[in-house]
């Protein structure tokens, strides 16, 4: 028996019409679809955004993924999920795995990518790109996110705060992701930097509860919750 093609697709930053064509296509075809889910009695957001192009008697697979850095929990998680999926592959059906986003870019997806690969070298894999959340936030607010030869950096305000600093002294045009409760600091960072000036934030953008702001003082006042599912972009001297 032929095994089942695997497909990777990025289903946006939040609004369903960002969805490509080639995803819409697959979805509607595909009858079983897998979706991270972060802990129990949570929902799915990339599925939220998909469900509308999901045939109607597809399978819904769960794929739970602890938020830890424990690498045996981590490790044991991936190849947990990777199981389930060629239980399905294996006896000849597709399946999708729904990642928010781009599927290659700070994805859930390329953990479950390289296990899949790791225990099944043959299988037939298609990963289709989404929409990041900065190109979204990008064309919310006009912003350019590279001119001539300008440089772009994409930067993840996670542990290392030290990069994001070296990142901001550069010159060109930084994307910082993965700001969640670091928003004050990061914002103290961009102030030294010179950079508070012509930045933009956008937040769950293209979802319900979309903040948009161009006055990046205006978010000095904000709680930890304002940086969830964020991103900044700046750019050194120029307004946007």
């Amino acid at each position: 028996m032929k095994s089942g093609c695997f497909y990777g697709i990025g289903v946006g930053p939040g609004d369903p019409e960002l969805l490509t064509v080639k995803a819409v296509k697959i979805l509607e075809r595909c009858r079983h679809v897998f979706v991270p889910r972060p802990a129990v009695n949570s929902e799915s957001l990339a599925l939220n955004i998909a469900r509308e192009f999901i045939r109607p008697d597809a399978q819904i697979h769960e794929l739970e993924f602890p938020m830890t850095t424990d690498p045996n929990e981590l490790s044991r998680s991936w190849s947990e999920s990777a199981r389930e999926v060629l239980s399905v592959t294996e006896r000849g059906y597709d399946a999708c795995f729904l990642t928010l986003g781009d599927a290659m870019l700070y994805s859930t997806y390329i953990y479950l990518l390289r296990e899949l690969r790791a225990l099944s070298p043959g299988i037939e894999v298609v990963t289709v790109p989404g929409v990041t959340s900065f190109a979204a936030a990008a064309a919310l607010t006009d912003f350019p996110l590279g001119e001539g030869r300008e440089q772009l950096r994409i930067i993840p305000a996670i542990d290392d705060m030290d990069a994001v600093s070296a990142a901001l002294a550069a010159d060109g045009t930084i994307v910082l992701m993965k700001i969640g409760k670091r928003l004050q600091p990061v914002l103290r960072m961009l102030q030294d930097a010179g950079r508070l000036d012509g930045g933009v934030f956008v937040a769950r953008a293209g979802q319900a509860g979309q903040i948009i702001e161009t006055n990046l003082e205006k978010l000095k006042e904000s709680g930890e919750e304002a940086g969830y599912m964020s991103v900044i972009l700046s750019r050194r001297g120029k307004k946007k």
